[in-house]
């Protein structure tokens, strides 16, 4: 009886070997949260469409797409549109964005202020690359606190008005939680502000509209569309599964968007 337990111990290693010799690699970039938590999830789903999903975690987001491009990557899942625009146009690649998956509201965070109520001459940083930039300044010109001219990318010489004085400090988007030390309020991006235990839902003073722009999407290279690795990864992620798992798991921080 011995003898045979082993035997089938043994048998079932060579079939899990077999099984795993016989999937074809899935390579996807993302970002740690909520992407790479989310790209988890859809492991099996693949693995049943005869891919292994192996997810490559990036902090930054320019090495992603340089990878995608390049081949390095079949795809990624941690941007939105108006950012992938804006890199296409800055590092001559050609990426396209598929699929909408989810979004992270940006929002408005104090560690000083309990309400969004600033007072003159306040200190309010915002990220320094230009799509956010522009996403955090039209944030705030929705509360009435500034208004900003027509821009498609607008910066703080944009503002038309600005009768508190406020002054807009440019960080970079990864650094924006540790500004809360320095100044009044941040606008920080949702996968910043749950990196740093924050919910969006519960601790932003004044939250993105659910009818953002900037949702984030599965991207490719330009060709790859509708490969049979891109379709399978699309099904999967926009599935009900994910939709119960986005919404159970981030309360409201991350918002499916299929």
């Amino acid at each position: 009886m011995l003898k045979f337990n082993v035997f089938v111990f043994i048998l079932a290693i060579f079939s899990t070997i077999n099984t795993a010799l016989a999937l074809e690699p899935l390579k996807v970039g993302a970002v740690p949260t909520p992407h790479a938590l989310i790209l988890e999830q859809i492991k099996p789903e693949l693995e049943k469409e005869g891919y292994a999903l192996e997810i490559f975690e990036f902090t930054d987001g320019v090495q992603p797409n340089i990878a995608t491009d390049n081949g390095s990557l079949d795809a990624n899942y941690f941007q939105h549109k108006p950012y992938l625009t804006e890199f296409n146009k800055a590092h001559n690649t050609k990426l396209v964005a598929v699929s909408s998956i989810h979004l992270e509201p940006m929002g408005v965070y104090s560690n000083k202020f309990k309400e969004f109520k600033p007072q003159k001459g306040a200190r309010v940083a915002i990220p320094n690359n230009p799509t956010n930039e522009a996403r955090a300044l039209q944030i705030l010109a929705n509360t009435d606190i500034i208004k900003l001219k027509k821009s498609e990318l607008a910066t703080p010489l944009d503002i038309s008005e600005n009768t508190l004085e406020l002054k807009f400090i440019e960080i970079k988007d990864a650094q924006l939680v540790r500004s809360l030390e320095d100044v009044d309020f941040a606008v920080i991006n949702g996968n910043f502000a749950l990196q740093a235990g924050f919910n969006p839902a519960k601790d932003a003073l004044v939250l993105e509209s659910t009818q953002s722009e900037y949702a984030n999407y599965v991207v490719v290279k330009q060709g790859n569309e509708k490969s049979p690795k891109t379709q399978a990864l699309i099904k999967a992620l926009q599935s009900q599964k994910v939709k119960a798992y986005i919404k159970a798991h981030f309360e409201g921080a991350v918002i499916p968007t299929f």
